[in-house]
C-alpha cells in the first residue's frame, strides 16, 4: 500500500510539474486562413463575406483561434465580434500595423497571456520585416504563453504562423526555424501550433516539424491523429470554391503529446453555394492529459 501511494503521489507531482492541475474542460483550436480584406475577390470580397466567417466561427467556438491573411482592419472586427476574447497580433511588415498578420484570439474566461511575441521567418527572426532564402513575402510567427485560468493555473503556450507561398527552401527553412524556436521557449511543456503552411503531407516541412529529432520536441499532426487514413478529400485550400475538397492539407494543427486529441475535423461550410474563405477551416478538440497517459 505504501509503495502504491508513493506511485501515485510521484505521478501528482509529474503532472504538475509538466502542466499544472489545468482545467479539465477540453480545449477547442480552430486554424484559419482569412483571406486577407483587401482582395478584389468580387462576390466573395471580405465585406460580403465577414458576416458568415465570423458566424462559422461562432459555431465552433473556439478557445484558441489561430488567423492567417489578416489585416489590421481584420483584426479589429475579429476583435469587436468577438468581445470575449483578447486579440493578438501585429503587421509583418513593421511589426506593428503595417501588412497582413498572424493574429490570434485567445478566450479570456479560460486563458490568461502572460507573455506574448513575434518572429519572423527568416535568417533575422527577431527583425521586423525581415525575409531570407526565396520566400517572395515577408513572413512571420506569432507566439503567446498562456495561463490556464481553471484548477493550478497551468501553463500552455501557442504559436500561429503562414509560410511563404512561393519559396520551397523558405517553406523548408521556416519549419526547421518554427520547431527551433518552439523547442526552445517551450521548456517541456505544452504547446500548439496554428497555421497555413502552404504545403502538403510527407513534404519538407511537414517532416521537419513532425519527423524525430534529437530535440526533445515531439509534435503530433493532430488531424493525423485524428483520422489515420490519408483520403483524397483532404484539401483545405477552396479558392472560394465549396466543392474543391481535393488536393493537399496545407492548413496543420500540431501539439505535443500533452494533449490528447479528442476530434479534429475541416469544416466545410458553406451557404447558398459559398464559402467563408478561400481555405477551410480546421477545427479541433484537445484534451490535457498526464504525459504518462499521453505515451501509451
Amino acid at each position: 500500500m505504501r509503495r502504491l501511494l508513493t506511485a501515485i503521489g510521484l505521478g501528482l507531482v509529474l503532472w504538475q510539474g509538466i502542466a499544472g492541475a489545468a482545467d479539465p474542460r477540453p480545449i477547442r483550436v480552430m486554424s484559419f486562413n482569412i483571406r486577407y480584406g483587401t482582395a478584389n475577390d468580387g462576390d466573395d470580397h471580405w465585406t460580403k463575406r465577414r458576416e458568415f466567417l465570423f458566424d462559422t466561427i461562432r459555431a465552433f467556438d473556439p478557445d484558441l483561434l489561430g488567423t492567417q491573411e489578416t489585416q489590421s482592419s481584420q483584426r479589429d472586427e475579429l476583435q469587436a465580434a468577438f468581445e470575449s476574447h483578447a486579440a493578438i497580433g501585429v503587421g509583418r511588415d513593421d511589426g506593428r500595423e503595417s501588412g497582413e498578420m498572424t493574429a490570434v484570439l485567445i478566450r479570456n474566461e479560460r486563458f490568461e497571456p502572460i507573455e506574448q511575441g513575434h518572429f519572423w521567418l527568416s535568417e533575422t527572426p527577431d527583425v521586423p520585416g525581415s525575409r531570407s532564402w526565396d520566400a517572395a513575402i515577408t513572413r512571420m510567427v506569432t507566439w503567446v504563453r498562456l495561463r490556464d485560468r481553471g484548477g493550478d493555473n497551468g501553463e500552455l503556450w501557442l504559436f500561429n504562423t503562414h509560410f511563404d507561398h512561393i519559396g520551397v527552401e523558405a517553406r523548408a527553412n521556416s519549419a526547421a526555424l518554427l520547431r527551433r524556436e518552439v523547442a526552445r521557449r517551450v521548456g517541456g511543456r505544452p504547446a500548439i501550433i496554428t497555421g497555413d503552411f502552404n504545403q502538403g503531407e510527407g513534404s519538407r516541412p511537414y517532416e521537419a516539424l513532425f519527423g524525430p529529432r534529437e530535440d526533445g520536441l515531439t509534435l503530433i499532426d493532430v488531424y493525423r491523429a485524428a483520422h489515420p487514413d490519408r483520403r483524397p478529400d483532404e484539401g483545405t485550400f477552396n479558392g472560394f470554391r465549396p466543392d474543391a475538397v481535393r488536393g493537399d492539407r496545407i492548413d496543420w494543427i500540431a501539439c505535443t503529446p500533452h494533449f490528447r486529441v479528442v476530434s479534429c475535423e475541416i469544416d466545410r461550410t458553406m451557404k447558398d453555394g459559398r464559402v467563408p474563405s478561400d481555405h477551410f477551416p480546421v477545427n479541433a478538440v484537445l484534451e490535457l492529459v498526464p504525459m504518462e497517459a499521453a505515451a501509451e
